[in-house]
């Protein structure tokens, strides 16, 4: 069972007392002990900028024998760079607003977050209710820079879908708050398309969850500080060294790569399955 299901139980069990349901807490009788469960993030993983830039252009391939003028993938694009450019975990990344003018738009500044969980366990009958950010009070907010490449993906991504009525930027064809079930398949989906046989059976990049993994590791290799790193992916100085400490990468970028990682132009992004060699070049 994983700590954090441990803790939901015990906190159960512990309102079962307080309301006399329940005289004692059945857990302390047990004597078992959960295996070891690794925090490290395993650096197999880990994908380079190179391959990362191969899958977020993949991605846009996934869907095309669809009716409509929009492959699925292109809709969830930007969505995917906002978690290698911005190291968003999937929760957070699916519930960005788009700000208000004239706030800076080479910023992102992450109120809440809109985590899938069954509806039952939600207040709102919704399958993503919405919550404060991971280790931080409710109200609390997290700033975060956002390169050049990512404010451009997401201005054309902007343009080409609009945003959801309550101004999110990613939103499902209906509205609604993309699911996760369509992030993991067209993930799995781009996988295929932009990795060799042996890559696509292999750990790296098995999940969208990853590619933060990787931009956190990039930046930390990069000599990026701890403390700013730590920052921008929400994590206290202890917890992002104790994860991130076997992730170290072959080539060290230059910090000036680590903060703002190269991409293609907006406007270069191939749109057809003719071009699909270009996602092999980047192999």
């Amino acid at each position: 069972m994983a700590v954090g299901h441990r803790v939901a139980t015990r906190s159960v069990l512990g309102y079962a007392i307080e309301r006399e349901e329940l005289t004692a807490n059945p857990l302390d009788r047990l004597k078992w002990k959960p295996p070891k469960v690794s925090e490290v993030v395993d650096r197999r993983v880990v994908v380079n900028p190179r391959q990362a830039r191969a899958l977020l252009i993949a991605v846009t391939y996934v869907g095309q024998q669809r009716r409509g003028p929009h492959a699925r993938g292109q809709r969830l694009m930007a969505l995917y760079a906002c978690m290698y450019f911005a190291a968003l975990r999937p929760a957070e990344a699916a519930a960005p607003r788009l700000p208000p003018a004239p706030h800076r738009v080479d910023w992102l500044t992450l109120e809440k977050s809109r985590p899938e969980v069954n509806q039952r366990w939600t207040d709102t009958a919704s399958a993503h209710d919405e919550r404060g950010l991971k280790h931080r009070a409710v109200t609390e907010t997290r700033r975060l820079p956002i390169p050049p490449e990512l404010v451009a993906i997401l201005g054309q991504h902007i343009e080409t879908f609009g945003t959801a009525p309550d101004g999110r930027i990613f939103a499902s064809e209906r509205g609604h708050v993309v699911a996760s079930t369509a992030i993991n398949d067209v993930w799995a989906e781009a996988r295929t398309l932009a990795f060799t046989p042996g890559q696509v059976t292999s750990p790296l990049a098995g999940r969208p969850y990853d590619l933060r993994h990787a931009a956190v590791s990039l930046w930390l290799n990069a000599g990026v500080p701890a403390t700013e790193v730590a920052e921008r992916a929400g994590h206290s100085v202890q917890v992002l060294l104790r994860v991130y400490a076997k992730c170290p990468m072959t080539a060290r970028p230059s910090p000036t790569s680590a903060s703002t990682p190269r991409c293609w132009p907006s406007d270069a992004r191939p749109r057809s399955r003719a071009s699909h060699h270009m996602v092999a070049d980047l192999r």
